[in-house]
């Protein structure tokens, strides 16, 4: 069946004209919401997708979706997305979905009038509805460092989140601490609680009982590592070395520490996640597990345009080594 008498079919079975179908494909505000959603779910079942060079063309523009866009965070993954886009002489279309994992219908609405050559999210998912309207126009998709599963068809590039909380909570084992804190980000976000679980494991195979009253949990931003920090250094039992699940908290524990009277790292060990240029900036510089978010970026990138160019991924998930990055913020415990 060829692609005009496919959607004269949904539109017949829709009860519509052929323009509405036409309308919704390329993501029209002029339809009824009853009206979309019913020629929506005739697209899914007919497995409709639109076939490159056809309808209205697609642009050089590459969408970037971010759950929040206010920290040096985000500017490191711009930064890879733009590395690629140049080459390639495209640009970049920045949206967030106000710390939202999940996006709404009018952003949706404005990625299909905008037919973008391919998607990458960050953090953010879409359901099964919205992967099936992208799929139908034809336009690829990615999710970088997703929060959740994304679905074993979902191309995702994330890190080795475990490895790297092990490699932490490793070093400052080896530097002598056994009372170690973590202030872990959302326990609903996959990396989050990748590096919980690195932790751990470090912890028991060093034969330390994990002790969950020392695992506040944050939410990957500056002030609650502010309040964890001083909820760990208020305890009568404090710990001598707490891993932070990113660099934002460990800025929050540094402040911490200060109103507590504790130096860095003669009487507190600190070690990060990420390694943003901040990291090296502050004083003591931080150790900190590094992160490649450029280069998962650029990896994301890539892989959406290969998609939109017909050259599927070699594989459909890919974790970038993380690494332990040693500076002046951690030492042996005091009395050693």
């Amino acid at each position: 069946m060829d692609r005009a008498a496919t959607l004269a079919e949904i539109a017949r079975e829709a009860g519509v004209s052929a323009p509405t179908v036409s309308k919704v494909l390329n993501g029209r505000a002029d339809v009824a919401p009853a009206t979309r959603e019913r020629v929506e779910e005739l697209l899914h079942q007919h497995g409709y997708q639109r076939r490159r060079g056809t309808g209205t063309p697609t642009g050089p523009l590459l969408e970037l979706v971010f759950h929040e866009l206010e920290s040096a965070w985000a500017m490191e993954v711009i930064r890879g997305v733009e590395n690629v886009v140049r080459e390639e002489g495209m640009s970049v279309v920045l949206s967030e979905s106000s710390g939202r994992l999940s996006l709404g219908q009018s952003w949706m609405e404005g990625v299909l009038a905008r037919r973008p050559t391919g998607v990458v999210l960050v953090l953010s998912g879409l359901d099964e509805a919205q992967q099936a309207q992208l799929t139908s126009r034809d336009i690829p998709f990615v999710v970088m460092d997703p929060a959740g599963d994304p679905g074993e068809h979902v191309p995702a590039v994330g890190a080795t989140n475990w490895n790297g909380g092990l490699a932490a909570t490793r070093h400052l084992l080896d530097l002598g601490h056994r009372r170690i804190g973590m202030i872990a980000g959302p326990r609903g976000m996959m990396c989050s609680r990748a590096r919980i679980d690195g932790y751990r494991a470090a912890l028991e195979t060093a034969g330390v009982a994990f002790d969950p009253d020392l695992v506040p949990e944050g939410d990957f931003h500056h002030e609650s590592g502010h309040r964890a920090g001083l909820e760990l250094l208020r305890r009568p039992d404090r710990p001598t070395a707490v891993f932070a699940g990113n660099d934002l908290q460990a800025l929050g524990l540094y402040e911490a520490a200060r109103e507590s009277g504790l130096r860095i790292p003669q009487d507190l060990s600190v070690v990060g996640f990420d390694d943003l240029p901040v990291a090296r900036w502050v004083g003591p510089p931080l150790t900190t597990v590094r992160q490649p978010l450029t280069e998962m970026a650029e990896v994301a990138t890539r892989m959406v345009i290969d998609l939109a160019r017909g050259t599927p991924p070699a594989t459909l998930r890919v974790d970038l080594a993380t690494s332990l990055v040693e500076r002046s913020s951690t030492a042996p415990p005091p009395g050693r």
